[in-house]
């Protein structure tokens, strides 16, 4: 069964950490790209890391860059989201996905399922 085990999130105070990880699993074929886009409440959702699996290069949101951190392990097919600095505009639920087949660049979308939720309180 496709499935996209996301795990990690909580609540923190600014200027914490938090890491979440996302475990692809059950899909037959290779990811294209991984990442997590967030919604907050009353909020459009928003891209916030990418990472392109076979030349590993990556996309962030402006608003987390140099305090967001997207790796992976091709090995375990999971992604990882190292989260620094937090700040209480970056709550909201963080949804883990994955693209697959051909994609020219930017956030992905697809696969994903509830997400975890992120708090940061000031």
């Amino acid at each position: 069964q496709e499935h996209l085990k996301e795990s990690g999130g909580g609540s923190v105070q600014a200027g914490g950490s938090l890491r979440l990880s996302c475990e692809v699993s059950g899909y037959t074929e290779s990811s294209t790209c991984m990442g997590w886009f967030r919604q907050a409440p009353g909020k459009e959702h928003e891209g916030v890391a990418a990472i392109y699996t076979s030349t590993g290069t990556t996309y962030y949101a402006d608003s987390v860059k140099g305090r967001f951190t997207i790796s992976q392990d091709s090995a375990k097919k999971t992604a990882y989201l190292q989260m620094n600095s937090l700040q209480p505009e970056d709550t909201a639920r963080y949804y883990c996905s994955a693209d697959f087949g051909r994609r020219s660049g930017g956030f992905c979308y697809g696969g994903w399922e509830q997400g975890t939720q992120v708090t940061v309180s000031s």
